[in-house]
């Protein structure tokens, strides 16, 4: 993996429907969120809001401009309750086992899978949450875009749940999140 990751500074987050994407992932006050490869943190600022400063955000990627912009936008916002960590995902996330309740990956894990590092960003979700806790990855569909990557790349949902089930998890919701993408929740 590079300084640069491979889709560094693009979002699903304005393609989504945001709405849906957070009634899915029914967040509490006291949630404690891991968001993979975060970005600029668009979904971590919309989500901590809901969490309250009883909850935590952990919003992890290796893009060093990305977490430095969020870091500004929480500073700007006066936001308590996220953290942002400068990691490669594929290697190590620094957070404690079990102490997740959500692991969201939002259009990335086809990223991960094209430069062949998400079985180290799989494991480190798997060590990371909580018995009974969710892992929740939007995707893109597997249609012709743009927006998005070119369609071989892109998972289908079937194919999501081959790439993720040998790390224990299990697809519960296959859920349309818009024109472009779907979401899918694992237990």
């Amino acid at each position: 993996m590079h300084d640069h990751p491979i889709a560094a500074g693009k979002s699903s987050f304005d393609l989504v429907d945001r709405r849906k994407v957070f009634a899915e992932l029914d967040l509490k006050k006291d949630t404690a969120l891991l968001d993979v490869a975060c970005g600029v943190g668009r979904y971590s600022i919309a989500a901590s809001e809901i969490i309250g400063n009883e909850g935590v955000i952990y919003a992890v990627d290796l893009w060093e401009d990305g977490l430095n912009a969020l870091k500004q936008s929480i500073a700007e916002k006066g936001i308590e309750n996220i953290k942002p960590v400068l990691s490669d995902v594929s290697k190590h996330i620094p957070v404690a086992d079990k102490s997740i309740d959500i692991v969201l990956m939002a259009t990335v894990l086809h990223d991960l899978i094209e430069v062949n590092v998400h079985d180290g960003t799989l494991r480190e979700a798997a060590r990371v949450l909580r018995p009974g806790a969710r892992l929740v990855i939007i995707e893109f569909k597997k249609i012709e875009g743009p927006p998005g990557p070119p369609v071989a790349i892109r998972l289908s949902p079937e194919e999501l749940e081959k790439v993720v089930s040998p790390y224990g998890f299990k697809q519960q919701k296959v859920v349309d999140a818009g024109p472009y993408n779907y979401l899918s929740i694992f237990s």
